[in-house]
């Protein structure tokens, strides 16, 4: 795992294409969390070895702020893998964070990417440590996922892939990531709970993907709140007006944030002064240990989203 990005946020994932030199260029702009710039599913096979370059140019010539910087490679199972990886760590500046891997099947494909990264960083003399992201794409994925999510301390964040995992189970849908109105339910709930529980267990951030009707903002928020509510801690975004929208639904509002603070102050004096009970009213709850462990959390979300307490709270 980076030191660099261990506690950033990753509220907004952006996708920028590695072939597009444009989008490579306004990507640092669009106020991401963390940009991506992708080797695998949004560039052509024609284009995918002449992409290698163009992200390694705009990695080493561009200014990414405290942006979380990742690249997505090809997965194990394509001729490209190996020279994605091996051609972007060699040529990139220490300011590339992550390899981001898709389609991933099995824990053992996570540790060969783990020891080559190993290999590359000691032959390069490189000084920071490359993280990894893993994506849950299949369903042989989803089974594995415990095992993956525990197989690297490289790891950094798990994520799901609704569009690849829809084709994986024959879902009867030919776009991903949106709500199924025939459906009685959200037909993904069970997938993204059993992503947060293995990504939770291991300490990792866990992040939602995309959504693909992208001019539809309204949608994007009615299913952005399902995961956020669930506990996860970011989506992808796939067009710069998603951004706003997906930084907007990941971040405590104010008012959450502050009442998180107050809860803590009112446990903190319950416990260390007077009788020094361990659960006492605040205002029409009763809060005891598990409720500052859950307004911890919060305080950690918002202050990771670069919150501060309102004055004279």
């Amino acid at each position: 795992m980076s030191e660099r990005t261990r506690n950033l946020p990753r509220r907004t994932c952006h996708a920028t294409p590695g072939s597009n030199e444009k989008m490579l260029g306004k990507a640092p702009g669009l106020g991401a969390d963390q940009v991506f710039l992708d080797l695998e599913d949004s560039v052509a096979p024609l284009e995918k070895e002449a992409a290698r370059a163009k992200v390694v140019r705009a990695i080493n010539e561009q200014d990414w702020g405290d942006t979380v910087l990742c690249v997505r490679v090809n997965a194990w199972d394509t001729e490209w893998t190996y020279r994605d990886v091996t051609y972007v760590v060699e040529h990139a500046s220490e300011r590339l964070d992550e390899i981001m891997l898709p389609k991933v099947q099995s824990a053992a494909e996570v540790v060969a990417l783990d020891l080559l990264l190993t290999q590359i960083e000691k032959a390069t003399g490189r000084t920071s440590r490359i993280g990894i992201e893993a994506q849950i794409e299949t369903a042989q994925g989803l089974i594995n996922v415990e095992e993956i999510c525990a197989a690297s301390d490289r790891l950094e964040t798990i994520i799901f892939g609704p569009a690849d995992f829809a084709a994986s189970t024959e879902m009867p849908v030919l776009t991903g990531g949106v709500q199924i109105p025939e459906y009685p339910g959200d037909h993904f709930h069970y997938v993204f709970a059993k992503i947060l529980m293995a990504g939770r267990a291991n300490g990792l951030q866990v992040i939602d993907g995309p959504y693909l009707k992208i001019r539809d903002l309204d949608g994007l928020r009615d299913y952005a709140m399902r995961t956020r509510i669930l506990g996860y801690d970011g989506k992808w975004s796939l067009h710069p007006d998603q951004v706003t929208v997906i930084n907007e639904v990941y971040t405590p509002t104010q008012d959450q944030f502050d009442h998180a603070f107050d809860l803590l102050e009112a446990y903190r004096v319950a416990t260390t002064e007077g009788d020094r009970r361990g659960a006492v009213m605040f205002g029409d709850e009763m809060i005891d240990e598990a409720s500052r462990k859950m307004a911890l959390k919060f305080v950690s979300r918002g202050e990771r989203a670069g919150m501060t307490r309102s004055a004279g709270d």
